[in-house]
């Protein structure tokens, strides 16, 4: 018998990781954290369903902490087979899982110091002794791989992030597609995800699955960065490091060059950010297939000549509040941790400054408290009041929105068994399923978490 266990991303947006078995074998799919409400988190903690050690191969479908981020934890707790990933996602997960490990010690040596854990003596998830064992395990892949005997998979552009993929796995004479997250057909830097090709059963995140992207709004985000600048303050943006601080990099060129804000001091203040946009400039550099082609070959595509970066904590420190019209982009996009939030507590208190919030904010994380309106924000044990203006702009998602999704779907050579909705809260995963029984004529289901089903 073959079956399929949903061990996140089932009722929540994060925390994705699917576990096929059949026979004596054990693949796992996506191994990423659980973030937002402490309902969710706390599921980092428990004792993984199955034996890591057990586990034939993990397969990443991309880089984000909720795709990847478990797999420091499921090393330290005895896996050791390959982790099968694009190159570009070998790449970008390695930064990852760095600055994760870091953060997680980092916030542990805080709460100790601070006094305000639930855990005495406060300790972290896994350390970076525990990444690198990870990252050594990576075996990047461009072709059709094997997995297990008679098991094998092949990764398909998402362009969702630099290296993201949608899965494709065969066993006895089944495929079974695993989305990932799909990228938007207008993503400004990626080409669009591929065509999906014939199978059995999908598994398709939700994310945006009740909702459209309206286009983005260009002059209503430069009306935001002058206004903001002509009343002397600041503009902060925190961002996701992987491929959102590439996109504003891009806009905010794009709108200086064009002349529609003031040329402005950029500040780029997150480590992980800074090594991704590496990644991102090679990239450009190698004229990588995963690029659209209209940014290669012209001028930098993420400098106007005002970018600054921001490397050491002395400098981080020094433009906490920078006290002059500029822009600040800094991780972590959900402002669960980072340098942001030494920015938040400086800012967050003054009328001049504004935030703006380029992306999805998961339930529970201070960005969607922020989003939602909140007058005060925790940030290391004290609450910090809001009067700065904050401004959702979720046209930046790179997240396929639910036509995207259908169109995508509806792509298909042939229809599936069933579609498992998956990565979304309740009401976006139940809206897409409708969608799909409704205007598809599928078999949609959204399954529990820990469910299992056969295949």
């Amino acid at each position: 018998m073959t079956a399929l266990t949903f061990l996140g991303a089932a009722g929540t947006v994060t925390g994705s990781k699917f576990l096929l078995e059949r026979d004596r074998q054990r693949i796992l799919v996506d191994c990423g954290l659980f973030q937002g409400e402490a309902r969710w988190r706390r599921r980092n903690w428990d004792p993984f369903p199955v034996d890591p050690a057990s586990l034939d191969a993990v397969v990443l479908t991309h880089a984000h902490l909720d795709h990847c981020g478990y797999l420091p934890g499921l090393v330290r707790h005895g896996f050791h087979g390959p982790v099968i990933c694009t190159p570009g996602t070998a790449d970008v997960a390695a930064i990852v899982l760095r600055d994760a490990a870091h953060l997680q010690v980092e916030d542990a040596e805080h709460a100790r110091a601070e006094g305000y854990s639930r855990h005495d003596p406060p300790r972290p998830l896994f350390d970076t002794e525990d990444a690198e064992r990870a990252i050594r395990l990576f075996r990047p892949t461009v072709d059709r791989t094997d997995l297990a005997e008679s098991t094998a998979v092949t990764l398909h552009r998402a362009g969702h992030i630099l290296g993201s993929a949608f899965a494709e796995l065969e066993f006895d004479g089944h495929r079974l597609l695993v989305s990932g997250d799909l990228g938007r057909q207008e993503h400004p830097l990626l080409r669009p995800p591929e065509p999906p090709p014939a199978v059995d059963t999908v598994l398709i995140e939700a994310t945006y699955g009740d909702r459209q992207h309206q286009p983005l709004d260009h002059a209503e985000l430069a009306r935001l960065i002058s206004t903001t600048a002509a009343r002397g303050g600041v503009v902060l943006m925190p961002a996701f490091a992987i491929d959102r601080t590439a996109v504003l990099l891009h806009e905010l060129a794009g709108l200086m060059r064009a002349g529609l804000v003031p040329r402005l001091p950029v500040y780029v203040n997150s480590p992980m950010a800074l090594a991704a946009l590496n990644v991102y400039r090679a990239a450009v550099s190698n004229k990588s297939p995963e690029l659209r082609p209209e940014i290669l070959g012209g001028p930098d595509p993420f400098d106007p000549g005002t970018v600054h970066l921001v490397h050491t904590v002395e400098e981080s420190m020094r433009i906490s509040d920078p006290g002059r019209p500029s822009i600040v982009i800094s991780a972590s996009g959900m402002a669960t941790g980072g340098r942001v939030l030494y920015h938040l507590a400086r800012l967050l208190p003054g009328k001049r400054n504004t935030v703006v919030l380029p992306g999805f904010q998961v339930p529970g994380t201070r960005g969607r408290a922020l989003l939602d309106g909140t007058r005060s924000v925790k940030i290391h044990g004290r609450y910090i009041p809001v009067r700065a203006d904050v401004v959702g702009m979720s046209e930046f998602s790179a997240h396929a929105d639910s036509d995207e999704l259908i169109r995508w779907l509806s792509s298909a050579p042939r229809p599936p068994e069933t579609v498992y909705v998956v990565h979304g809260e309740d009401h976006a995963r139940a809206e897409l399923a409708r969608r799909i029984h409704d205007e598809l004529d599928w078999t949609a289901v959204t399954p529990s978490h820990l469910e299992r089903v056969r295949l």
